[in-house]
């Protein structure tokens, strides 16, 4: 991966200020603006996009979403909720999802009137519903559903299996009645998000069809039932590790549009919860590599900032394009070891094993000590995903361009 020259000179001019930290988050929110517009255009006019903030909570996130007309913010915690309004969205652009939301944190979305609550169990329909009752209020709510499939070659699978996300899909069938009885909920439609992190059209695709199926059987199997909105999560993948796959935006958005005819929903609402695929490739973790040694004939090289600061590329074990950007710093002694066109460890300076920044050997072609070692891909899970404060390191500030 090559980097813009525009950020390789921004980058070395921070590098170079004494006054700045040895690492550092870069972001240019050029790419998220541009997708948002982009989706906007071809996407069905039924589908709402809304920006999955736990990608990246920093504000200038939020604020490209809101200046770029993402139609709101999906939000997995009362602490998102209140960043989210601070940006100036508005309640009704708010949707909260996620398992094991507190009693303070629907008390809160009851009282500040949020769009919809996503419900992942029996528990927190009954809780919200008594919080309603009190209140004199009711809540539309979408009931999350762990459906009966996989979607091969995904990420991060979510369904299938044994899970906390959602209800089971059979467990759904039965137990909706019960969610339809309770009066101060209004049920508008079906959560279902599958996998994380998919690369093949045809994959996000399966899924829709599947939950659309889904909803036509829940309508038939009870009367008076109607899923007029349907969350699809979130899903459209990034390519990591640079094998030319890139998700189609446009023939997602095409294929979409022919199911919604096909299964007659074109008067029905969409949701689509993107965090990954916006921010990614807005954002750099870039840190000075302080030490390059040989051990049992393979390269170390030992940066300022480890997992820690970036703890992605470890947890999920995917590496992510590095560029090495030279700032042709002298040499700490005659004769110190250097790369040169080889397969070598990169990591911080933590005093354990699962200290890397790449989970696998990575091919470096030149560097020095003093260079800049820049992980690219890095503006969604990256800062606010780390365990900053891990033997207390200096973390790393977030520099908007």
């Amino acid at each position: 991966m090559e980097l813009d020259p525009k950020i390789t000179e921004k980058i070395q001019t921070l590098a170079a200020d004494p006054d700045m930290p040895r690492s550092f988050y870069l972001y240019d929110m050029t790419a998220m603006r541009t997708k948002i517009a982009q989706l906007k255009d071809i996407l069905p006019a039924q589908v709402d996009i809304y920006y999955a903030m736990k990608a990246n909570p920093h504000e200038a996130f939020l604020k490209t979403a809101k200046d770029s007309g993402a139609a709101g913010i999906e939000i997995a915690s009362l602490g998102e909720g209140e960043k989210t309004l601070a940006a100036g969205f508005t309640p009704d652009q708010i949707i909260f999802t996620g398992p094991g939301k507190s009693p303070e944190e629907l008390e809160w979305a009851v009282d500040q009137e949020i769009r919809t609550v996503h419900i992942e169990s029996m528990a927190e329909a009954h809780r919200l519903n008594a919080l309603c009752a009190a209140k004199g209020k009711t809540q539309d709510i979408l009931v999350r559903v762990n459906p009966n499939f996989h979607i091969h070659g995904a990420q991060a699978n979510f369904s299938g299996d044994s899970s906390k996300l959602g209800l089971d899909e059979d467990l759904f069938r039965t137990c909706l009645p019960d969610i339809l009885a309770l009066d101060h909920l209004n049920f508008l439609g079906l959560h279902v998000y599958s996998a994380s992190g998919i690369l093949k059209v045809e994959d996000l695709l399966e899924n829709c069809r599947r939950v659309f199926k889904l909803a036509r059987e829940i309508e038939a199997q009870y009367q008076g039932s109607t899923c007029d909105v349907i969350d699809f999560g979130g899903g459209f993948g990034i390519d990591y590790l640079e094998t030319g796959a890139d998700f189609s935006p446009e023939k997602y958005a095409d294929e979409l549009s022919k199911l919604i005819d096909q299964f007659d929903f074109s008067g029905r609402k969409f949701v689509i919860e993107l965090g990954r695929y916006l921010t990614a490739d807005s954002g750099w973790y870039c840190t000075e590599i302080l030490d390059i040694k040989t051990s049992l004939g393979k390269k170390q090289v030992i940066c300022d900032g480890g997992a820690h600061h970036f703890r992605r590329p470890v947890a999920l074990g995917i590496n992510h394009p590095l560029v090495i950007v030279p700032m042709n710093a002298p040499p700490v002694f005659d004769g110190q070891e250097s790369v040169d066109d080889e397969m070598v460890f990169i990591g911080g300076p933590l005093c354990n094993t699962a200290d890397k920044l790449a989970p696998k050997d990575i091919y470096i072609e030149k560097a020095q000590i003093g260079d800049i070692a820049v992980l690219c891909l890095a503006g969604a899970y990256g800062r606010s995903m780390s365990h900053l404060e891990f033997l207390s390191h200096t973390p790393p500030p977030e520099i908007v361009v």
